[in-house]
């Protein structure tokens, strides 16, 4: 059996029976190194090489862990949510029905759009959630508002908006990642324009979204009034008006270095020098005191620091694949066993796409392992350069929405579960799989075939 094959299988798996992704991840590494010839010793030296590619990936994810710990305790996130709240608490005076849905419907706009900014223009990720949320649940029972409905807005902005706009963690995901390894297995990417790549997918996810909002969801749900979980030694952070404009000056700082970055088209990491310029001046104007930054940047790297090891792993990995040299003969028997019938093989690659994910649980470290298989696939039966990136971006991106390993469903849970009231199974990965995964499959398709 074909060495990268058997690796894939070893490490869905593992990950289907728990174990950690990166165990998986090096365990499925091994066995595919040793059924490819390499022995231990060629092994683990393809897979030490490997690890490099990954660094400037996860140095990218801690520091933006710490700019989200110093956001937090400037106390941002939660000026943000007792303004939504007193917004809505305003809205529901009139009493009214319209105004009611008003509010119902504002509502489910601000958390979208802080969702959306998580991933840019406030680099947060999924560290506003727990801040943004619980605060909001009474207005959610009062409204009787589905919890369901709250997870799919927040996993759509989360996935959608790294998956579609080249900036911040989709700067990441669209440039370092996918661009990055497409060129890395041979394909030129120069002159492709990513956003054109994925619109098409991105257009699948807003359907879904839209299912969610006005058909699925639509009936009123009751809560039952319980008392929102804290956790023991959480301080709440305290709201000053300097610590405030220090976060906002600090925030358009790392968004506008990375614009600036991203026109240049340079190779330096936008991210990252984004990040730290925030972290920067957070420190040297005393919003973020020099005795506390060794807890909030610890905070923050211990936030991030598991997609950042999954990502380094996931790099070695495909190091040892490329090893191998068994991926051209899996592509030959893929091409041979498609017969040259694109929509049959992009519709198989799309959906091992999504069982990788699935099992992993991370876009971000699915696109190394599967682009060395996919381009030389892609190549063999005819897709263009922009049909193979819109491709194996989709391929990568399907299964994080309703993935039960992801950080798209479980920063939702953390969240809209702080009462007890919201399952993340049933009232996380299964809305979010059938709501996302079905229409971008679906999407990513149609993208394939016209692109």
């Amino acid at each position: 059996m074909n060495a990268v094959l058997t690796a894939v299988i070893v490490v869905l798996l593992l990950a289907v029976l728990r174990v950690h992704v990166v165990l998986a991840l090096l365990v499925g590494a091994v066995i595919g190194g040793l059924l490819g010839g390499l022995g231990l010793t060629g092994t683990m030296v393809a897979f030490q090489e490997g690890l490099g590619g990954g660094a400037t990936i996860a140095l990218s994810y801690a520091l933006l862990g710490a700019f989200a710990m110093a956001v937090a305790s400037a106390g941002l996130p939660k000026l943000l949510a007792q303004w939504l709240v007193a917004r809505i608490a305003h809205g529901e005076k009139t009493g009214s029905m319209k105004a009611v849905k008003i509010t119902e419907y504002g509502l489910i706009a601000g958390i979208l759009a802080m969702a959306v900014m998580s991933q840019n223009l406030i680099p947060v990720h999924i560290a506003f959630i727990p801040l943004l949320i619980p605060p909001l649940l009474g207005v959610m029972n009062t409204l009787q508002l589905d919890r369901r409905l709250v997870a799919c807005v927040l996993t759509f902005g989360l996935v959608t908006t790294y998956m579609y706009l080249p900036v911040g963690f989709g700067r990441i995901f669209l440039h370092t990642i996918l661009l990055g390894n497409i060129e890395q297995a041979g394909m030129d990417t120069s002159g492709i324009s990513v956003m054109h790549a994925m619109g098409i997918p991105a257009l699948g996810m807003v359907v879904g979204l839209l299912i969610a909002v006005f058909v699925s969801y639509r009936k009123p749900r009751v809560y039952e009034p319980r008392p929102i979980a804290v956790t023991a030694g959480d301080a709440e952070p305290e709201i000053k008006t300097y610590n405030i404009v220090v976060s906002v000056i600090a925030i358009a700082a790392c968004f506008g270095v990375q614009l600036y970055l991203n026109a240049l088209d340079t190779d330096a990491d936008s991210l990252l020098v984004g990040a730290l310029l925030g972290l920067g001046i957070f420190m040297a104007t005393g919003a973020v005191k020099w005795n506390q930054a060794d807890d909030v940047f610890s905070a923050g790297m211990r936030m991030m620091a598991l997609i950042g090891f999954i990502m380094i792993t996931a790099q070695g990995f495909a190091a040892v694949m490329q090893e191998t040299g068994a991926i051209p003969s899996l592509v030959e028997a893929a091409a041979q066993l498609f017969q040259g019938n694109r929509a049959l093989a992009a519709l198989a690659i799309l959906i091992v796409g999504l069982i990788v994910t699935m099992g992993i649980g991370s876009s971000f470290s699915t696109l190394p392992i599967i682009t060395a298989i996919y381009v030389p696939l892609c190549a063999t039966l005819g897709f263009s350069p922009l049909a193979t990136v819109a491709i194996i971006g989709t391929a990568g991106a399907l299964g994080d929405a309703g993935s039960p390993a992801s950080d798209s469903t479980l920063g939702p849970t953390s969240g809209l579960n702080a009462d007890g009231q919201h399952d993340h199974i049933r009232d996380s990965v299964i809305p979010t799989f059938l709501h996302f995964n079905l229409p971008l499959l679906a999407a990513g398709w149609l993208a394939a075939m016209v692109l």
